[in-house]
Parts: structure tokens; C-alpha cells; sequence
């Protein structure tokens, strides 16, 4: 029997909490980065650039890579305790953030962090497949990805009041000791469901590529949530600096209007796209496509008005929309990606999804915002982030372009569940 075959499940409503809170880490994590940079620039003496390298590249480096590697392993021996490794290693490096003293050692503290995380992911996906059935799964994939609004959001808020009141270096320390405290009661909960002896050992990395990268559905989806993710990313790292550079507000102030747009619009649109996608894809399972295509349309207009308007109250209604359509992709298209390839390989099949999709949105967003604000920086001074996250935002428009396309054939490549 396998390790995984050799413990008891819990409920699943019990193990997606814990999956949960490991999530929310996760992208807390990334984001206390974001409203941490102006005050991270000048300790560290940044510029844009250098800090766009640090908040994505960095990160997307061997988090992208290492995804592969740790997924397949994941799939082969335990999926929970891959998944408690990683959040120990990220939650470790997080800390070391907080006394990184220049450029380099910030820099790799934030592989580190990217190798730790990037062992979390796509084995929680593939755990959650295992524990919900077909019809449940977009709405748990759902509720899981609530992790990276609430994460986001909270990494705002968080970092905002611990850096106003303490400094930057603590709000590292505080939330990667928090990670390393969560770990033994992960292990403790979170158990993998078994599986037949000898089934871990049939799934090849090769094999699960060959499969993934014959069905279009597979690459048209990646591209268009990459393209997705380069906006998000990208935003989510640079607006908290558009609002302090271009807005006057304070480092809290910032905190407090990102963090609002990021829960509320964020916490609807994950909410949305899972029982959306779970409504009209039961019957037509090109929804799960369709319906990131259709919101990442509607975010692009509310986006560009946002940031070009100068008055915040106008700016935040249709904001708040946009984080709201910008997101909501994340039940559906992960549901879709865990149906292309049979349960055994559901980790390894979605860490190549979130091989591409990070390796674009985390490694090339916050990078490409930063530089094409340096570049603009002599003609238009502060409101060079702000130009720069305004041109980015046009690529919603190619990201919902791909995802209709994909809809005509996700119906032909889904792979439907085996009967017990």
C-alpha cells in the first residue's frame, strides 16, 4: 500500500477549511510584498524594475519549475505532506524576508519563497478533486481559491498596520512565524484519501505531458489565464504604489482602499465563477470556459476607467467589479484543467497548467509594469506606474479572445469520471 493508502480521510468539509487557510497564507504571503514597496525601495535603495524582478520574477522562477517536480511527487507518494512541507519552507523564507539587507538577499529569499509555495498548490487541487465529487468540485474549487482574494486582500491590511505601526521587517517576521505555527496541525487534519496499491506508481511525467499537450483546450486555457494573470499580478503588486505616488494617500490608506476592492469584488467573483461554472457546465461543459471569457471582457472597460479617473469615489465602483471579473476564472478553469486527465494525475496535469500560467502572469507582469514605468518615468514622474498598469490591463481583452476560443473544444478533451 502507499502512505497515502495507509491513512483515513477526514471530512471534506474539514480538509478544504485547512486547504483554505494554507491558500490564504500563501497568497498573503505574495501580496505583503506589494504595499510593503515603497518603504522596501528606499530601505533597500530599489527601483521599479529591480523591485518588479524581486515581487515577480524572483518569485515565478523556481516557483513555476519546482511546481512540476513537487506535484509529481505528490502524486506518487503523500499529497497532505508535500503540501505541509511546502507551506514550512515558504513560511520559513517569508520570515528570512524580514531581514534580507539589500537587492540579492531579498531576491533569494523570495525563491525561496517560490520553491515553497510551489508545492502547495496543485496538489491541494488534486486533493480536493479526490474528496468532492464531479458535480461539487467547481463549487470546492471555488471556496478554495477564496485563498487568494482573502489573501491578497489581507496581505494589504496586514502589512499596512504592521508597517505603519511597527515597521516593514516585522510584518515578514510576524505572518512567515504564523505560517511555520500551522504546519503540525495541517499534518494532524489533513489526510490523503487512499488510493489502490500500486496506482501512484503507473502516473509518468512523460506520459501526463504527452496527454495535456494534445488537447487545445488545454493550451488555449493556459494562455488565456497567463494572460489573465499578467494583469492580476501585476496590478495586485503596483496599484498600492499608484495610489500612494498618484493619489496622496498613505501607506494604511493605500492598504485599507486595495484591501476592500481585493475582499469584497474578489470574495464575489471566486464565489460566482465556482457555482456559476457548477450550474451551466453539468449541462454544457464549455461554460467552463465561456464564463472566464465573458468576465475577463466585462474587467478590461472597468479597469481602464478606474485608473484613468482622478476621483477615488468614482474609481472604486467599477474597480470593485473588475477584481470582481478579474478572479472569477479560478473555479471554473481549474475545474476544467483537473478533467483533461484522470484522477491519478490531476497534480502533475495541473502543475504544467501553473507551470505557463506563472511563469507569464507572476514572472512578466509585476517585471513589465515595473520597467515600462522606468521608461516613462522622465515624461510622466509619479503617474508612471499608473500609465504603465493602465497599458497592461489591454491584455483582459486577448485572455477572453482565447478562453471562447477554448470552449469549442473542452467539451471534445474532458476525460469524464470513472464509475466505482
Amino acid at each position: 500500500m502507499t502512505t497515502a493508502a495507509r491513512t483515513t480521510p477526514r471530512s471534506p468539509t474539514i480538509v478544504l477549511v485547512f486547504l483554505l487557510l494554507a491558500y490564504i497564507l500563501n497568497f498573503l504571503d505574495r501580496q505583503i510584498l506589494s504595499i510593503l514597496a515603497q518603504p522596501i525601495k528606499k530601505d533597500l535603495s530599489l527601483s521599479d524594475t529591480e523591485f518588479g524582478a524581486i515581487a515577480g520574477l524572483a518569485f515565478a522562477l523556481l516557483y513555476s519549475f519546482a511546481g512540476v517536480p513537487l506535484s509529481y511527487l505528490a502524486d506518487r507518494t503523500s499529497r497532505s505532506r508535500v503540501i505541509a512541507g511546502s507551506l514550512a519552507i515558504w513560511s520559513g523564507f517569508t520570515a528570512l524576508c524580514g531581514v534580507a539587507g539589500g537587492y540579492w538577499s531579498m531576491f533569494l529569499y523570495r525563491l525561496g519563497v517560490g520553491v515553497g509555495e510551489a508545492g502547495g498548490v496543485a496538489p491541494s487541487y488534486a486533493l480536493i478533486a479526490d474528496y468532492f465529487p464531479p458535480e461539487k468540485r467547481g463549487r470546492a474549487l471555488g471556496i478554495y481559491s477564496l485563498g487568494v482574494p482573502v489573501g491578497l486582500g489581507s496581505g494589504l491590511l496586514v502589512g499596512a498596520y504592521i508597517a505603519t505601526y511597527i515597521n516593514w521587517r516585522a510584518a515578514f517576521l510576524i505572518m512567515g512565524g504564523i505560517g511555520l505555527l500551522l504546519v503540525p496541525f495541517f499534518l494532524w487534519v489533513v489526510k490523503d484519501v487512499p488510493r489502490p496499491a500500486g496506482l501512484t506508481s503507473q502516473v509518468r511525467l512523460g506520459e501526463v505531458w504527452a496527454i495535456v499537450s494534445r488537447k487545445p483546450s488545454f493550451w488555449l486555457l493556459a494562455i488565456a489565464a497567463s494572460l489573465s494573470s499578467l494583469c492580476g499580478y501585476g496590478l495586485a503588486v503596483w496599484v498600492p504604489s499608484v495610489l500612494i505616488l498618484s493619489y496622496d494617500l498613505t501607506l494604511l490608506q493605500a492598504g485599507q482602499f486595495m484591501g476592500s476592492l481585493l475582499l469584497i469584488g474578489g470574495v464575489i467573483g471566486v464565489l460566482a465563477g465556482g457555482h456559476f461554472a457548477d450550474r451551466l457546465g453539468h449541462a454544457d461543459k464549455s461554460w467552463y470556459a465561456k464564463l472566464p471569457a465573458f468576465a475577463w471582457l466585462i474587467a478590461l472597460p472597468c479597469f481602464l476607467f478606474g485608473l484613468t479617473t482622478d476621483n477615488l469615489w468614482l474609481a472604486w465602483p467599477p474597480l470593485l467589479i473588475a477584481n470582481a471579473m478579474n478572479i472569477l476564472w479560478l473555479g471554473p478553469i481549474v475545474t476544467a484543467v483537473q478533467n483533461l486527465v484522470e484522477p491519478a494525475k490531476r497534480a502533475t496535469a495541473s502543475s504544467m497548467f501553473l507551470l505557463i500560467n506563472n511563469l507569464v502572469g507572476l514572472g512578466v507582469g509585476p517585471l513589465l509594469i515595473g520597467a515600462i514605468s522606468d521608461s516613462l518615468k522622465a515624461t510622466y514622474g509619479p503617474d508612471s506606474l499608473r500609465y504603465a498598469a493602465i497599458g497592461v490591463v489591454l491584455f483582459y481583452g486577448l485572455a477572453g479572445a482565447m478562453a471562447l476560443i477554448a470552449s469549442r473544444f473542452l467539451t471534445r478533451d474532458w476525460v469524464d469520471e470513472p464509475q466505482p
